[in-house]
């Protein structure tokens, strides 16, 4: 009774922030344009309330359906056979003539396709699937959605697609902001000849492996086939790529944009790594050949990169090339082979996955990271516009940094620079 007290009292002081009340529900992301998403699998349907959109923005539920339909089941014969249209229907924060009012934006997804008795007319309903959800609900909890997994079924993922084509949608506006993925690696095969600064979502969705190398995907086809028909399922790696993201992004320490980033893709269903710029390949290399060196544009006059093993950020901050982040996801936990496990009453038992399961989650991932980063770029820009750019720069134009980037172009002369001549630099720093 005490702690439930002192929280209250908590939650009531002025000084406390509005997150606190948000403390452990798991359900919300973002701190200016921020959703929450709800719904289980087998429950009524999924949405996702979005607050932070802001208004006068053209806006059609047509639009959002586009990612939502890259999401969906039933897609193939490499995902779920579970039908669903996920036809969206956007039920407030828009006008009669469909502007964003700057209020909260809810969307709803309807299930129409579940069937419950997958899980529970069989050993599903008392056995804990291995490496699944299902013992950690049920640990934390001490109650759990059976069918379908509830919360941890990627259904829940609608919400966050619905929002990040808000987002994607957005940032388009912005700056002209990009964000693709695609399946780079299933398994042990890899995705050999893409071009992160010129693949097209048209080149992603011309296979159902979504990987925009065509002999690649034939090769992650056969494997991901080889896999499903012998009641097994599979992994692997999407990347993605967010072009023409300005630099200045992000914050120092806790609030780093890559963190951030990091944050939202590994909340995905199934994700297990997650890797910026070059990542852990980056750490086969030393110093010389991983650092990316400063060049000036000969067109735009801004300060450019050699490389962009960086990923387009330096220091949490984006630095205006092509952010570029890899996120693993593991094999599906559900498969139709039999393993070992237990009961919720501590029996030793073998089960055999029932129901419908992607016997690989890549092809449905990559809109789902998409989103993900394009909702967390969104968010970082307007924490950017409301802290640094609040109140206008008046310092002169020759007295700000060279604008870098891309999308950056100098707007003045450069000074002339001083050559320093170059020769032996002792490597002692006196740096923490």
């Amino acid at each position: 009774m005490r702690l439930s007290v002192s929280f209250l009292l908590l939650a009531a002081t002025p000084t406390t922030s509005a997150l606190t009340l948000f403390m452990g529900t798991g359900n919300t992301f973002g701190r200016v344009f921020r959703i929450s998403t709800w719904g289980e699998s087998h429950g009524g349907g999924v949405g996702v309330q979005l607050d932070g959109c802001p208004p006068r923005i053209p806006l059609t539920r047509e639009e959002i359906q586009i990612d939502l339909d890259r999401r969906r089941p039933g897609q193939s014969r490499i995902t779920t056979p579970r039908n669903e249209e996920d036809a969206v229907e956007i039920i407030s924060g828009l006008s009669p003539d469909g502007l964003t009012l700057g209020t909260p934006i809810a969307m709803l997804v309807r299930n129409k396709d579940q069937r419950s008795q997958d899980y529970l007319d069989n050993d599903m309903k008392v056995a804990y699937r291995p490496s699944h959800a299902d013992a950690t609900y049920d640990a934390k909890y001490g109650v759990r959605a059976v069918a379908g997994g509830g919360r941890s079924s990627a259904r829940e993922t609608i919400g966050r697609v619905a929002a990040g084509a808000v987002a994607r949608k957005l940032l388009k506006m912005y700056n002209g902001i990009e964000v693709l993925a695609y399946v780079s690696s299933v398994q042990d095969i890899k995705a050999e000849s893409v071009d992160d600064e010129t693949f097209t979502m048209e080149d992603v969705d011309a296979n159902i492996v979504r990987c925009p190398d065509p002999v690649s995907a034939e090769k992650m086809l056969a494997r991901i086939d080889e896999i499903r028909k012998a009641g097994n399922s599979i992994g692997g790696v999407v990347t993605c790529v967010a072009r023409n993201v300005p630099a200045g992004l992000g914050a120092p320490v806790f609030d780093k944009l890559e963190a951030d980033l990091a944050k939202a893709c590994m909340s995905i269903p199934a994700a297990k790594g997650f890797e910026s710029g070059d990542g852990f390949a980056g750490t086969l290399l030393s110093g010389k050949d991983h650092n990316d060196e400063f060049y000036i544009d000969p067109e735009t006059g801004a300060t450019r990169t050699k490389t962009n093993r960086s990923g387009g950020i330096q220091g949490g901050i984006s630095n205006g090339e092509s952010i570029v982040v890899h996120v693993a996801f593991k094999p599906t936990s559900t498969i139709g082979q039999v393993q070992k496990t237990v009961t919720r009453d501590g029996t030793e038992v073998e089960l055999r996955g029932k129901g419908r399961h992607d016997p690989c989650v890549l092809p449905r991932a990559v809109p789902m990271v998409e989103a993900m980063v394009a909702l967390t770029l969104m968010d970082h820009i307007m924490m950017q516009k409301a802290q640094c750019e609040l109140f206008p720069n008046e310092t002169a134009l020759e007295d700000r940094p060279n604008p870098m980037g891309k999308t950056a172009r100098r707007m003045v002369e450069p000074r002339p620079h001083v050559v320093v001549e170059s020769g032996a630099v002792s490597q002692r720093v006196d740096e923490e």
